[in-house]
Formats: C-alpha cells, sequence, structure tokens
C-alpha cells in the first residue's frame, strides 16, 4: 500500500523547498507519495497553516513542521 504524504507549502518558502527537496529520498526509500498543497491557494488551507508552513501531513497526522523531523517521519513510514 502506497502512503500518501501532503507536504503543506508556499511558492517562496525556502523552508518549504528544503523539506521537500529533503523528504523525497525517505518517500522513495518507503515509497510513498508525496502532494504539495500551496495554502495560498485555498483559504481554508492559508488559515489554518498560514505560520506553519511547511507542514508535512499523513491524513490529518501532522508528522513535523518548518524542518523535517527525519527521525520522526522515518519511525513513522516504517510504522
Amino acid at each position: 500500500m502506497v502512503i500518501d504524504l501532503t507536504l503543506m507549502s508556499r511558492g517562496y518558502c525556502h523552508l518549504c523547498h528544503d523539506m521537500e527537496v529533503a523528504l523525497k529520498p525517505l518517500a522513495e526509500e518507503f515509497g510513498a507519495s508525496i502532494t504539495v498543497l500551496d495554502v495560498d491557494a485555498d483559504s481554508v488551507l492559508e488559515s489554518k497553516y498560514d505560520e506553519l508552513v511547511p507542514v508535512l501531513l499523513h491524513g490529518d497526522v501532522e508528522l513535523c513542521h518548518y524542518f523535517l523531523d527525519e527521525a520522526k517521519t522515518r519511525e513513522y513510514l516504517a510504522g
């Protein structure tokens, strides 16, 4: 089963870009997919995640924000 991760992001956010780059090898290792959503394109997402981006989610579970917590994400993906 593929794990679908969601990265709440912004186009101009360097932390968001950094997390996406750091996440890719980990996602590949575990066969997870990554969907990147621009919070500025959706007012509901913007109000919920505005100052927290980047935020990495699996469904409603927040795995980390601001920086990739590789150890926690790896443990979560290993299940």
